[in-house]
């Protein structure tokens, strides 16, 4: 391997301000970490000076960082195993349906509680529980968009792999991700975005009569709010800004310039200028130099490798005790499966005890709200459809514009819309429009985005060689929209669906239940039921409304998105 010669000035300037974003990193992990041994403190008092948000900043950064890295080990598991297996497929994409409908505080009591009990003198439980809480914000619409990219993958593709003899491994990582690197790309950005929209309540939040608070940026907001500190209100939402506008620079950026690569046509003259990051890393000595000794060590791995070829391919498979019967596999996964049927069986038992215990009345009461609150999911869907759709296809056909949209409505997305509801209710109001009517348009705020964010990365996908043939054809604007757009970016557009409607029915719980002008106003809902439950900590009737809203998800998945899905997978994918 050749030698690489290294000037005498080894750090250039793109290494100090690498290394200054690496430092933050390493400091943010090691006060986390003191957070987590800490002693078991469940109110942090929040300093609402502007000297005290870097810290916080830090630790919602790191906190938000760990629960994408368990998001994105998830995503890539779970949504192999259901696009592979049919099986799977039945149990796996319904149930993510039902806990991506789930709002956070319909489980937080339970699992705050459980994570006290097993960490009672430290920190460490209630910093696990944001972690989750965040997790639950980022997981769903990723897997879900690797799913769904996975089953698109083209037939011609497919066939490719099987004639070359590529193994599982090898196809997934040849073929597989790659075609899957932009969805999921895009949709990562929008995770983030919907983990910083649920910081507030998991930083800081009440359980019936007790409060628990960790230090970080969105602690530090909700005290602001609380305290009408419109000065700390305004410092927390720069500092939010100002985290959303980092981590783009440094990550989001640099990843989305390296997934460009990935699409399925390269026509000259629409690639895009490479991120100033992109070429820090490029021009870093110390990158550099970390490449060469990785590189070197390879192929030093692979040369010791070669020369015990012979020695490895020996080896007696049988009697190192290696079962390759299916049955052998079968028997060996039930001895992990049989206990956790076991605990499911009785926590529905448990369930169940408690359900026969909820009177009539409320379950009619219950039904009632459901159909309020299916109302306006629907309701939010086709109102966040109308803009979303032609805008995310407008922005996906133009790299330039790409670039210029992405920071604002990545900033727009990741922007806590519950401090924005006061000001959106007053407009309403103003219009003559209660609450019932007005919370359709706060859920709105939440939902849209994930219809825009997929329709652009679908947009992304469209066939340059088609749009240029179509031009050549003299098509009219209405059959490109109709013949190649709107097509192109349907399969894009069902997961974008699919994950809107399980975060509407999440924000029906704060968008139908609220606090406006130091009154709580509610919407006859089945949110407003949850979160009022919530904060009663009563069991019974959080239990019956979840349960509840399990069964009306659970139906809807199986009568329209898992058509829809179908449709997508037979008509709609690339070949």
């Amino acid at each position: 391997m050749a030698q690489v010669v290294f000037p005498r000035r080894f750090f250039s300037a793109a290494d100090i301000i690498i290394f200054l974003f690496i430092g933050s990193i390493i400091y943010g992990v090691v006060a986390i970490s003191g957070e987590w041994r800490g002693d078991y403190q469940p109110v942090t008092n929040i300093d609402l000076s502007l000297s005290s948000l870097p810290l916080y900043s830090l630790l919602s950064t790191i906190r938000a960082l760990v629960a994408y890295t368990i998001s994105l080990a998830f995503t890539l598991v779970v949504g192999y195993a259901a696009a592979k297996s049919r099986k799977l497929e039945r149990v796996i994409i319904p149930a993510i349906d039902i806990l991506q409908s789930i709002p956070p505080l319909g489980f937080m009591p339970g699992l705050v509680l459980a994570l006290i009990a097993l960490f009672p003198k430290t920190n460490t439980g209630l910093e696990l529980t944001v972690i989750i809480l965040i997790f639950t914000g980022q997981v769903w619409n990723m897997t879900f968009s690797f799913y769904s990219s996975i089953k698109s993958v083209p037939s011609d593709y497919q066939e490719a792999c099987s004639v070359m003899g590529l193994t599982w491994w090898q196809k997934l990582i040849q073929v597989e991700l790659p075609f899957s690197a932009v969805n999921l790309v895009w949709n990562s950005v929008l995770s983030m975005a919907g983990g910083w929209f649920f910081l507030n309540s998991a930083e800081a939040f009440t359980l019936g009569d007790r409060q628990f608070r960790l230090p970080g940026v969105g602690s530090y907001m909700a005290v602001a709010v609380d305290q009408g500190n419109t000065r700390a209100m305004f410092f927390g939402v720069t500092a939010m800004i100002t985290i959303i506008l980092v981590l783009d620079f440094f990550i989001w950026r640099p990843i989305l310039s390296c997934v460009r690569r990935f699409r399925l046509e390269e026509i000259p003259g629409q690639e895009s200028d490479a991120p100033i990051m992109l070429m820090m890393f490029r021009e870093s000595r110390f990158i550099r130099w970390v490449k060469y000794i990785v590189r070197r060590r390879a192929h030093r791995h692979r040369h010791d490798a070669d020369t015990d070829k012979g020695r490895l391919l020996n080896i007696n498979l049988p009697r190192l005790g290696i079962l390759k019967s299916s049955e052998a596999r079968s028997f060996k996964a039930m001895k992990y499966v049989e206990p956790l049927l076991w605990i499911v069986s009785l926590a529905c038992w448990r369930l169940f005890e408690t359900l026969v215990e909820v009177p009539l009345a409320t379950w009619k009461e219950l039904i009632i709200a459901t159909c309020f609150t299916f109302l306006r999911v629907l309701g939010a869907l086709v109102l966040s459809s109308v803009w979303a759709i032609p805008a995310g296809i407008w922005l996906g056909l133009s790299a330039r514009r790409v670039r210029i949209a992405q920071p604002i409505i990545q900033v727009m997305a990741s922007f806590p819309a519950p401090m924005l509801y006061p000001v959106v209710l007053a407009i309403l109001f103003s219009l003559g429009m209660n609450l019932n009517w007005g919370s359709m348009f706060l859920m709105i705020m939440g939902v849209q985005w994930y219809v825009l964010f997929n329709v652009l990365a679908g947009a992304l996908r469209i066939s340059p060689e088609l749009g240029y043939t179509m031009s050549l054809m003299n098509t009219s604007r209405w059959d490109r929209w109709k013949v190649l757009y709107l097509p192109s970016v349907f399969p894009a557009l069902v997961t974008g669906w699919v994950t809107a409607a399980g975060g509407a029915w999440n924000a029906s719980m704060v968008a139908e239940y609220l606090d406006y002008k130091g009154h709580v106003m509610t919407a006859r809902g089945l949110g407003a039921t949850i979160t009022a439950a919530a904060e009663k900590a009563d069991f019974h009737l959080l239990a019956a409304s979840l349960t509840t809203m399990v069964i009306v998800v659970l139906t809807f998945n199986r009568t329209v998105w898992s058509r829809l899905y179908h449709l997508v997978q037979t008509r709609y994918r690339v070949e």
